[in-house]
């Protein structure tokens, strides 16, 4: 009988995983300290991006007093959050990937 603890199932699961890439040639890279600033970097701008539009988008509404019209706001700030998240999210791989 092993001395070992049982594993988890997230641990039973990883573990899976690191098998099926190690089966498909999958190289997990750590990230160098460069990348990890240049994530950090991208995540930063675009928190204050996204608080700069939330601002924006409050201001808007305090000024709209229709209920359409408040709805169309809540929509194009839900956009423009997605947006941004995206676009963060499409850095954040070019850089893991090397490329940015």
């Amino acid at each position: 009988m092993s001395d070992q603890a049982p594993k988890s199932a997230l641990e039973i699961a990883m573990e899976r995983l690191r098998q099926k890439d190690a089966r498909e040639g999958v190289v997990d890279t750590p990230l160098t300290d460069e990348q990890k600033a240049a994530i950090a970097e991208a995540r930063n701008v675009c928190e204050a991006r996204i608080a700069e539009t939330k601002i924006l988008h409050q201001s808007k509404l305090a000024r709209t007093p229709e209920p359409e019209a408040r709805a169309q706001l809540e929509d194009e700030f839900r956009r423009d959050a997605q947006r941004l998240n995206d676009e963060r999210d499409r850095k954040i791989e070019k850089i893991r990937a090397g490329k940015g």
